[in-house]
């Protein structure tokens, strides 16, 4: 990514996608170029959140609120220590943010961290043909990156590197541990393997009275349990699970000793692998804070905060045998019946393809932390 970092103004920009489909509009951000893979996210609130989820690194997020940038940006709702998108599509930003908490504006943090993104996109056109063809690489060029022609900016989008077959997670992960505290009394401890982690999730750990050991993604068994841990968590992050060799050996690991295992998202997958199930890409994935999952052992529905373009492939209406013993889908999502969550049926580990943590809401699903924290209650009883 190349880009001059003051805001794009009246600059022109575009968008090319790798089928050859251009999308015209402005700079929004920084001025120059970026690559990446072009998703689009359904939430019409959290962009904060969403721009700081390393889940998103190398990915160009299309907006499909059409307003973006009301609040402007604050030092509060960060979910990491940058932001990873590789770039940004709005389709009308905000004149002026008006929120108490505003810092600054949404396109000016855009700009100041490199950012590179466009506006006045028909976004909504733009996420129809994405729904039509599948995520797919593209480009956004402003300023002096239009000055080659169309051929060249083209071919560029089509030699960048593809989504599938990306070992992304350990480029997002910390490098050095660090503990989270608990909130009070301290009941438990548990040991996160971060794979690209967002800062609410261990959060919402320790306001459970849960001590959080913040790992990194290189770490081996024995760092994992050095920290004493009585559970073991695996976080969400970007890139093809189908690379996550070492997360997955890890957790067979964590598996054969018994100790509870909760994962979320990228750490659904690593689950799943681990369980012996096949992950593939989906045609655009789930990507939003308004999916609709069902959650199998209570019939309860759930509205659900996503972030992925990989899943597991699991049978939905049979118990499966894995070297860990019987394991079952625990969720699925009621838009395309793609599995949403998984269990062991004698051992104390589940994971969920989505996000509890929801900094930007819905809350449905942070009952998955108390169910985290009851299995470790178990093990200690």
């Amino acid at each position: 990514m190349n880009a001059i970092t003051r805001p794009g103004g009246r600059t022109p920009a575009e968008l090319v996608l790798e089928d050859g489909r251009v999308f015209t509009g402005l700079a929004y951000g920084a001025v120059g170029e970026t690559h990446g893979e072009a998703v689009f996210s359904t939430g019409m609130t959290g962009y904060q959140e969403t721009l700081t989820d390393p889940s998103y690194h190398r990915q160009i997020v299309v907006m499909t609120a059409p307003h973006v940038g009301n609040t402007g940006v604050n030092d509060e709702d960060p979910e990491s220590r940058r932001i990873w998108v590789a770039g940004y599509v709005v389709r009308d930003p905000a004149r002026a943010p008006s929120n108490w908490r505003s810092r600054r504006g949404l396109d000016e943090e855009l700009a100041t961290q490199g950012i590179v993104g466009i506006q006045g996109v028909d976004t909504r056109a733009l996420t129809r043909h994405l729904r039509e063809r599948g995520a797919m690489r593209c480009g956004i060029f402003s300023g002096d990156a239009l000055a080659e022609g169309p051929a060249a900016r083209l071919e560029r989008v089509r030699s960048a590197p593809a989504m599938v077959g990306a070992p992304l997670f350990d480029e997002v992960a910390t490098e050095e541990p660090y503990v989270v505290e608990a909130v009070g009394p301290r009941r438990f401890t548990v040991a996160a393997v971060d794979l690209g982690i967002k800062g609410m999730t261990p959060r919402r750990m320790a306001e459970r009275g849960v001590e959080v050991h913040v790992l990194p993604a290189t770490a081996d068994l024995e760092t994992v349990y050095a920290a004493r841990p009585d559970g073991v968590f695996f976080s969400n992050g970007p890139g093809d699970p189908g690379t996550a060799d070492h997360p997955v050996e890890l957790m067979r690991g964590v598996l054969e000793r018994g100790t509870p295992l909760f994962g979320i998202c990228l750490g659904n997958q690593v689950f799943g692998r681990a369980l012996g199930f096949p992950t593939y890409k989906l045609k655009y994935g789930h990507r939003g804070i308004n999916q609709p999952v069902k959650d199998l052992s209570t019939g309860r529905v759930e509205v659900t905060a996503h972030n992925h373009g990989f899943a597991v492939d699991a049978p939905l209406d049979a118990t499966a045998k894995t070297p860990f013993g019987p394991a079952e889908v625990s969720h699925v999502c009621l838009n395309d019946n793609v599995v949403e969550g998984l269990r062991l049926v004698d051992r104390p580990a589940f994971s969920v393809q989505y996000h509890p943590e929801a900094a930007a809401g819905p809350h449905d699903a942070a009952y998955l932390f108390d169910r985290f924290v009851s299995l470790m209650e178990d093990q200690r009883a």
